[in-house]
């Protein structure tokens, strides 16, 4: 196929640089306050703003490539993602700010999807499998570089861009993924696909009145218009999933519903989102702003985490066929000691030293869970309802990260005794949600059971299942994805 040789690097060059956007602004976050005069709510914002357009576009982006074609799709996406970090360098205010954010998510969003069609759909059989573990490695490096990559160039202050150059370094990236995407091949989904642009409005609704209040609502006082908010969400939401089955292309399958294992798979990769993203943010929070390390030192301070992940999801497949959803418990336990004991530690010079074991554990649980916890998830769902999951689960992660930043930035700025009373309580609250991610694992356990490893036939049917439902294909009664086509 046409451009087959240069699939993989253009499209996971655009990946890598799109999820280094969501943490590398982490660690520029108080650099940002400073030099904007902005806000703790208003630097929420920045931080979740571009997850949450990312979410909503997301919603109906999948649907968009299988009806215009996924190149054009992908393209279109990296040129607003672009303009969008380019406006947020160049941002006099922190407003101005969060509409860039907005509008980087947004390109983010119409990108994601297209990026596993076109793998699907460019890629050799044969190939498949080793391209969808790049892309995974991909995701996971790029989410633990971004700490390192914004310290660094936070430190450094080069050209006097200060926080502004965490914005500027992915540009020449994303534009070498632009200038790429010309040598893609030309392919959509089958015909007669449609956008229900009633239900996206809607779901895209609800999420973005969920997000904005718990963003802003603490730093303003939970005014009226806050739970005004709240109750448009619950209303939008609830009226998308009454109406799911009179709709005739419904981006999520009603049978999503109805599914057990669907629906606490979705649950579950929700509620350890809720911890994991607002875990590295408060630490470096902390470093910063109680401890006064500098961004760089802040930087180094997470690096035994994020070797230990690499490990950990090194580790994952092999550990997840043999134990199964047991592996997801384990990682869960270990994330919820950790927090608890990194909370004593982190207040003391020889505790900081140790607190660096304490991270490498940590970061060896959370590369674990990552990497197994959609396959076991998917195992356990069957037919129509299948598809929807795929694509609900990274919907999941996006918003439980969203969510879980600012209710834990709630626990730290809560009256405390100190910084380190305060770095204590935003701590109980990761334990929590860990703890609360274990028992959901137990209930999953219940319905998902290891699989012996499939032979090549039956995995590659897998992965086209997979692929295709990730990107919004439709399934034909008998579960087989229906072919996408040449455009």
């Amino acid at each position: 196929m046409n451009g087959s040789r240069f699939l993989l690097p253009v499209v996971l060059s655009a990946t890598f640089v799109q999820l280094l956007n969501v943490t590398i602004a982490q660690i520029a976050a108080p650099a940002i306050q400073s030099g904007l005069g902005a806000g703790p709510g208003a630097v929420q914002l920045v931080l979740a703003g571009y997850t949450l357009a990312y979410g909503c576009v997301l919603i109906a982006a999948a649907r968009l490539g299988d009806r215009y074609g996924y190149r054009r799709l992908f393209a279109l996406g990296t040129a607003v993602f672009t303009a969008g970090s380019v406006a947020c360098a160049a941002a006099p205010g922190a407003g101005w700010l969060i509409a860039a954010r907005l509008v980087q998510g947004a390109g983010s969003g119409l990108v994601a999807p297209q990026v596993l069609s076109l793998i699907g759909t460019g890629v050799s059989p044969e190939r498949r499998p080793r391209a969808l573990a790049l892309y995974g490695a991909t995701m996971g490096v790029a989410s633990l570089a971004g700490p390192l990559i914004g310290g660094l160039l936070v430190g450094a202050g080069l050209f006097g861009l200060g926080w502004r150059a965490v914005f500027l370094v992915t540009v020449p990236v994303a534009l070498v993924s632009l200038a790429g995407a010309g040598l893609l091949p030309r392919t959509r989904g089958p015909d007669g696909q449609r956008v229900d642009w009633a239900g996206a409005v809607l779901a895209a609704t609800g999420f973005g009145a969920l997000v904005l209040p718990c963003a802003l609502g603490r730093q303003a006082g939970w005014p009226w218009w806050t739970w005004v908010s709240f109750t448009g969400a619950a209303a939008a939401l609830a009226c998308y999933a009454r109406t799911l089955r009179h709709r005739p292309d419904p981006l999520i399958h009603p049978s999503v519903l109805r599914d057990r294992t669907a629906r606490r798979g979705v649950l579950l990769v929700f509620v350890f989102n809720a911890g994991v993203p607002s875990f590295t943010y408060l630490l470096f929070l902390h470093l910063q702003s109680a401890l006064g390390y500098p961004a760089l030192s802040a930087a180094l301070m997470s690096a035994p985490f994020a070797a230990a992940a690499v490990l950990g999801s090194r580790a994952a497949p092999a550990l997840s066929r043999r134990l199964g959803p047991a592996a997801l418990t384990a990682a869960a336990l270990v994330l919820a000691g950790t927090a608890l004991a990194l909370a004593p530690l982190i207040g003391t010079g020889p505790g900081r030293r140790a607190a660096l074991l304490v991270l490498a554990a940590a970061g060896a649980a959370f590369g674990l869970f990552t990497a197994a916890v959609f396959a076991l998830v998917l195992a356990g769902v069957r037919g129509a309802a299948a598809s929807s999951v795929s694509g609900l689960l990274p919907m999941a992660q996006q918003l439980g990260g969203s969510i879980g930043v600012t209710v834990a930035g709630l626990a730290y700025f809560s009256p405390a005794g100190g910084a380190n009373a305060a770095f204590g309580h935003a701590m109980a609250y990761e334990a929590a949600v860990f703890v609360l991610t274990a028992l959901i694992t137990l209930r999953l356990r219940r319905r998902v059971r290891p699989r012996a490893p499939r032979g090549p036939a039956e995995w590659r049917a897998g992965v086209r299942q997979v692929t295709a439902s990730m990107a919004g294909r439709a399934l034909i009664p008998g579960g087989r994805p229906t072919r996408g086509r040449r455009r």
